[in-house]
C-alpha cells in the first residue's frame, strides 16, 4: 500500500518534534520565535518604537527609541508578557527589560 503525502507529512512532523524534544532545544526555539515575531505580535505602532533584542533566563530585552515609549511599555508590561506567551503557546517570557 503506497504512502500518501499526508501520511509522510505526519511522519516527518512527528519525527521533527521528537528530534527537538530529544535535543532539549524547544525552549530555545520558542525564545527565538518570540524575539523574531515581536513586530507581528506587538503591532506596527509599537514595532516602530521598539526592537526585541533577545531572551536570557526568561527575561526579554527590548530596545525602545524614546523615554515616553519606554514608560508606556513599562506600564503595559504584564499585558505584553501575556500577549507574547499566548502567541507562542508557552510561558517563555517571565519579565521584560525595556532599555
Amino acid at each position: 500500500m503506497p504512502v500518501t503525502a499526508k501520511q509522510t507529512e505526519k511522519t516527518l512532523n512527528t519525527a521533527l518534534h521528537e528530534l527537538i524534544a530529544s535535543l532539549g532545544i524547544q525552549s530555545k526555539l520558542q525564545e527565538y520565535d518570540a524575539v523574531n515575531r515581536w513586530n507581528e505580535i506587538m503591532g506596527e505602532q509599537i514595532a516602530k518604537a521598539s526592537e526585541a533584542i533577545g531572551i536570557k533566563q526568561g527575561v526579554l530585552h527590548v530596545h525602545v527609541t524614546t523615554g515616553p515609549w519606554r514608560n508606556e511599555l513599562t506600564l503595559r508590561k504584564k499585558e505584553i508578557i501575556e500577549k507574547i506567551n499566548t502567541s507562542i503557546g508557552s510561558e517563555i517570557v517571565k519579565d521584560i527589560k525595556f532599555q
